[in-house]
């Protein structure tokens, strides 16, 4: 398996906001000229220890940046056989993976903790004629009708998974692979230097199969905690209530060939962010994708699928959303006769 979207997204940072609370984000706003865009950052775990780990160059010199600034503005997918413009932590010499440390979210007292860390970065090249962002993750969107749930603008559209992307657990090791690892790179053409900023989960291993990515089986296992240090104001997990995410819309039969182009539409109608790590979507077959992000309150998001998990059959059939803890929170049903070309089933 392997991220469908990898990809790199260039852009002019405009705005951010720092991240709070379980499976935090550093949010990036960023205009390419035409549209805009949020990269999704973490910057806490869910799983612990919370802590990501991270590693900084701020004179990064690597082949990998010769081929940036001729990059087109805005989102560029990358090709599997295209190397040079992918990251892997392990095989692609980009840093010693020995260095990465652990870092918390937030702390207060001020400039030490990985939202201020990222910020910091971020701003001068804000601030810095011809200062760019490269995002290298995996795209969504973008989503015509939705609204971005952070920033507002339309169409929504970002990119995430900007962090290792192989030796993942057991639970992500679909999104396995070499050659797709996330990360951000800043342009700072003033003072001619480049800013990498890498980062990976105390989950993940960095002995990897070349061909799978996931973790070989002499691999050393990352202990973990019952417990550890919690930041970004993480509290305990609370039950969420039935209905309070659901289903609104099913694109079934897209145009063209309906593999990676199907998709289904989410709401948050509580009063509260609903965060989906761990969720899953499931088809009338048993078919399963799982779910990774945040949806804020009374606000939406659109589900791109694969096409190696949840199929929607033109015939008609059964989509039902559950959470972490595999509970059903929301189902609905649709016949072929809503079926049509091209068009979102609305529910």
């Amino acid at each position: 398996m392997s991220l469908e979207n990898y990809g790199i997204l260039k852009g002019k940072p405009k705005d951010w906001k720092k991240g709070k609370g379980r499976n935090a984000h550093f949010q990036i706003l960023v205009d390419d000229g035409k549209n805009e865009h949020r990269v999704a950052v973490n910057v806490n775990s869910r799983v612990a220890p919370s802590e990501l780990l991270y590693f900084v160059d701020d004179n990064f010199i690597n082949p990998i940046i010769e081929n940036l600034p001729q990059l087109e503005m805005g989102y560029r997918k990358v090709a599997r056989s295209s190397r040079n413009l992918r990251q892997d932590y392990v095989r692609g010499g980009l840093f010693d993976t020995s260095k990465m440390v652990p870092l918390e979210c937030d702390i207060p007292s001020p400039s030490n903790d990985l939202n201020e860390l990222i910020q910091k970065y971020v701003e001068k090249a804000a601030d810095m004629d011809g200062g760019m962002l490269y995002a290298f993750g995996e795209r969504w969107g973008p989503e015509t009708f939705l609204p971005d749930s952070f920033f507002g603008f339309r169409p929504g559209s970002g990119i995430h998974d900007i962090h290792m992307n192989q030796g993942n657990s057991e639970k992500w090791q679909d999104d396995d692979a070499p050659y797709q690892d996330g990360g951000l790179l800043i342009h700072l053409p003033e003072e001619n230097r480049w800013i990498a900023i890498f980062l990976a989960f105390q989950s993940q291993c960095f002995n990897t199969d070349d061909t799978t990515g996931h973790c070989l089986p002499d691999a050393p296992v990352q202990k973990v905690p019952e417990t550890s240090s919690q930041t970004c104001d993480v509290e305990e997990p609370e039950s969420i209530e039935v209905g309070s995410v659901v289903i609104v819309g099913a694109l079934v039969n897209p145009d063209g060939v309906d593999s990676g182009k199907e998709s289904v539409t989410l709401f948050n109608a509580s009063p509260s962010p609903v965060a989906i790590d761990g969720w899953s979507i499931q088809d009338g077959s048993g078919r399963r994708s799982m779910l990774r992000g945040e949806i804020r309150e009374g606000a939406g998001t659109r589900i791109l699928f694969s096409g190696k998990g949840v199929k929607l059959s033109n015939s008609g059939g059964t989509i039902s959303l559950f959470d972490n803890q595999d509970n059903l929170m929301h189902e609905v049903k649709y016949g072929s006769r809503e079926v049509r070309a091209g068009w979102t089933i609305v529910f």
